[in-house]
């Protein structure tokens, strides 16, 4: 399996994403190609002793930054790490691409350099939520501010998708997130979009709250991007928060020490079950051709975890399955 990983994506490109490709490069065997500023990827190389590692690096000169317009430095930069990597893969030099950068520059990328899968409207950017009794998929978190309902009914198509063959999820449960479970509840986007879903074919189960999504009563939920994005950060900053104030608890006193000793297992479990690293990176489906989008503060294991992701894709065929529903959907 040859994963295509960009190295200057990252926060702090290129020092996580090299030590990462030569761990699972091997770890698994897999090629792992390295795509940015080749003066810059080889010194790091060589002090990992990578010779032994079936890493390849790809040079390209320019770098798409966080602070850039998206379509507009897709273009003027023809040359980023980004637009060299995705050219790989739809040469089929490459199985999978992978990359922590700026999330607008991956979406104009994709779109430019590789189209999106026949019939779709809108790719969306999916992630798994931590529940009560396992994971919960979540898409669109960022890839589309606006939406047209149309765009969410397709999000709930790849979703189930993604939840039955990337989780395992027999007849996923679909929810459309509101501001109430009530039929009628929500903005325009919401009411709009619920009779496609109610019709759909799907196993939509109607509006949900945070409570469904958190409890594990869903297992995928639609959104525009906009809501997606504020969901997931809102979410990760509650879980930050409250790790530090029962760590600050738990270290108060020796006798609060002692029963963060006896806890220590179940604060473990936690901690593994809300560990954004676990996860890696988000797919973003609907462009045709598999592609993974990490967050920028992705440090080595977070990028371990993104590769393993995008090679889990390549085993379950991700993208022809993903293609297969559209079609489906389409002739219907």
């Amino acid at each position: 399996m040859r994963i295509i990983l960009d190295a200057m994506g990252s926060d702090n490109h290129p020092q996580p994403e090299v030590e990462a490709a030569v761990e699972v490069a091997r770890s698994l065997g897999d090629e792992i190609i390295l795509v940015g500023k080749e003066d810059v990827l080889r010194p790091l190389l060589a002090a990992l002793y990578a010779d032994d590692a079936p890493v390849r690096v790809v040079h390209a000169p320019e770098v798409l930054e966080m602070t850039d317009k998206p379509a507009r430095a897709a273009r003027a930069k023809a040359q980023n790490s980004m637009a060299v990597g995705m050219e790989l893969l739809k040469a089929g030099e490459g199985d999978a691409f992978v990359t922590a950068g700026n999330t607008g520059g991956a979406m104009a990328n994709a779109l430019f350099r590789l189209g999106r899968i026949r019939g779709v409207k809108r790719p969306a950017l999916a992630t798994r939520f931590p529940t009560r009794n396992g994971y919960c998929v979540v898409l669109d978190i960022g890839a589309n501010a606006d939406c047209k309902p149309e765009y969410l009914l397709q999000f709930a198509v790849m979703g189930s998708v993604y939840a039955e063959h990337l989780l395992g999820v027999q007849n996923p449960r679909v929810g459309l997130l509101s501001n109430g479970e009530e039929a009628g509840k929500g903005n325009d986007l919401v009411k709009a979009t619920y009779p496609l879903l109610e019709t759909s074919g799907l196993n939509f189960i109607g509006n949900v709250e945070g409570k469904e999504l958190f409890g594990g009563m869903v297992d995928v939920v639609v959104t525009d991007g906009f809501t997606g994005n504020v969901l997931l950060k809102g979410s990760e900053a509650v879980v930050k928060l409250l790790v530090d104030v029962l760590k600050e608890g738990l270290m108060a006193s020796p006798r609060t020490k002692l029963g963060a000793l006896l806890a220590k297992p179940a604060f473990d479990r936690l901690k593994t079950l809300l560990d954004p690293g676990a996860i890696g990176a988000a797919p973003l489906l609907g462009i045709n051709g598999l592609v993974f989008v990490g967050h920028g503060r992705s440090d080595k294991r977070a990028l371990v975890s993104a590769l393993k992701a995008a090679r889990q894709g390549v085993e379950t065929h991700l993208l022809e399955k993903l293609a297969t529903a559209i079609a489906a959907r389409l002739a219907s």
